[in-house]
Order: C-alpha cells, then sequence, then structure tokens
C-alpha cells in the first residue's frame, strides 16, 4: 500500500496496475455483455457475468465493469475528479479561507467592499502585537500551572489576522494578472505604434531623396533651351509613390 501511494506522489508516475486489462478479447466481452443484458438500466457490475458469458472462453475473475470509461456526468455533478492521488475541480476556483477551514473575518462576497474589514484586521493584528511584547515580558506561569500562557493565545490570533490577510491578497490574484496583461497590451501597441512612426518618416526621406536624385539627373541630361528644358523635366518628371518607395528599399537592402 505504501508503495503504490509512493508511486501516486511521483511526478512521472507508471501507469496504473490494471492497464494490462484492456485487452482487444475483454473489450469484446465487455461488449457482448452489454449486449446480452436486456435491461439497459441495470448496472452490469451486478449482474453474473460469468452466467451470461457462459459460451464464451476467457472471462476474466474480475469484473468486467472496471473496463467501463469514467462517467463524465458523476465528474461534473461532484465537480471534481482524482487523477494520480491528486485532486482536481472541474471549474477551477481559488477557494475562500472559510472553505479551507479557516477563520475568514472579512466578507466572503467579492462584490462587497472588503476594506473596511481588512483595515479592522490591520489595526487588531497590531493591537495584539502589542500586547504580545507586553505579555513576552511577564513573569513565567509556575511550574505547577495548568492555565495557558498569555502569549500563546496572541499567537494564535496573529496567526489567524495573518491568515486573513493572505487570503484576501490571494482573491487578488486574478485582478493583478488582469491589470498585468492589460499593461503588457499597452506597452506592445505603444511599440508597434512608434515603430510604425518611424517607418513612415524613413519613407518620407527616402522619397524626398528619390525625388531630390530624379530632378538633379533631370537637369544634367537637359539641353541648353530652358523652354524645352521645363518641359521635358515637366514630362519626364514621374509621379513617386509610396509603393515605389517600398519596392526600391527592398531592392536596396
Amino acid at each position: 500500500m505504501e508503495e503504490e501511494e509512493a508511486e501516486l506522489r511521483n511526478p512521472f508516475p507508471s501507469p496504473p496496475s490494471h492497464y494490462t486489462n484492456y485487452t482487444t478479447h475483454n473489450l469484446k466481452l465487455l461488449d457482448l455483455l452489454k449486449e446480452r443484458v436486456e435491461d439497459q438500466e441495470t448496472d452490469i457490475s451486478t449482474v453474473n457475468q460469468h452466467e451470461i458469458l457462459s459460451d464464451q472462453t476467457e472471462v476474466p475473475a474480475w469484473s468486467l465493469a472496471q473496463l467501463e470509461k469514467p462517467r463524465v456526468d458523476w465528474i461534473l455533478e461532484e465537480g471534481h475528479y482524482n487523477v494520480f492521488g491528486d485532486t482536481w475541480f472541474v471549474k477551477e476556483t481559488i477557494p475562500s479561507l472559510a472553505e479551507l477551514g479557516g477563520h475568514q473575518l472579512y466578507p466572503a462576497d467579492p462584490s462587497v467592499d472588503r476594506r473596511p474589514a481588512l483595515l479592522s484586521v490591520l489595526r487588531s493584528l497590531l493591537v495584539t502585537y502589542s500586547n504580545l511584547t507586553g505579555a513576552a515580558l511577564a513573569p513565567p506561569p509556575p511550574p505547577n500551572s495548568t492555565v495557558p500562557p498569555e502569549w500563546r493565545r496572541h499567537v494564535e490570533w496573529i496567526t489567524v489576522l495573518a491568515q486573513n490577510l493572505m487570503a484576501a491578497a490571494n482573491d487578488l490574484r486574478p485582478v493583478q494578472a488582469r491589470g498585468n496583461l492589460e499593461s503588457m497590451m499597452q506597452r506592445q501597441l505603444d511599440l508597434r505604434r512608434e515603430e510604425t512612426k518611424a517607418i513612415h518618416a524613413k519613407c518620407d526621406e527616402l522619397e524626398t531623396q528619390l525625388l531630390e536624385l530624379r530632378t538633379a539627373a533631370l537637369e544634367m541630361a537637359s539641353p541648353s533651351n530652358p523652354e524645352q528644358d521645363a518641359g521635358k523635366k515637366q514630362l519626364l518628371t514621374p509621379t513617386v509613390t509610396i509603393e515605389d518607395v517600398l519596392r526600391w528599399a527592398e531592392e536596396v537592402t
């Protein structure tokens, strides 16, 4: 028994020992048993499988009902299931301090403002700590005294107050995670906006440089007649678009 429990706690446990029962022959016997049970509402674990399957060979001594798949409706009804010795809940929720067996001093409803109760817990913690320091300086009780020392009562109460503060902080974990996610997404959005702005500025700069190069090339190839020069410059000057600039930048890189 101890070996089985240790195996369940193993981070990489071995398959359960009954996995060898899931053979093709046994699964066929299970299907045949279901077909021969007339009442579909009858639990096959309560019938005599050897009598019903008397014409079959190698009927196991253990119940074939063990090969049945887990009942999902039962799991949903109970709200939890066990895997490798650990209990897992169908709906992941953070249990409250009261559900864990502790003494909860703040409202369980998250829609209620907990700040007044938590402030009271904090004040009580400070007062109890002050009383604890006074009790620690008190003389020890007589050896035959059965009365528990006063400092022990203060320590127990401080433990309860600290549990409430930690439980209230754990209840805010989803809010904290949501806030961190919003901040991360906002940083990513700002970064992409800055990168897009830098790309547009670079494209404008490249477009200006290309226009200057085109103008200089036309001036160098222009004839001596100013009127013809102006006419050719007007005809030969193409319209530069953003697509042309991006295509040129890709060719350069």
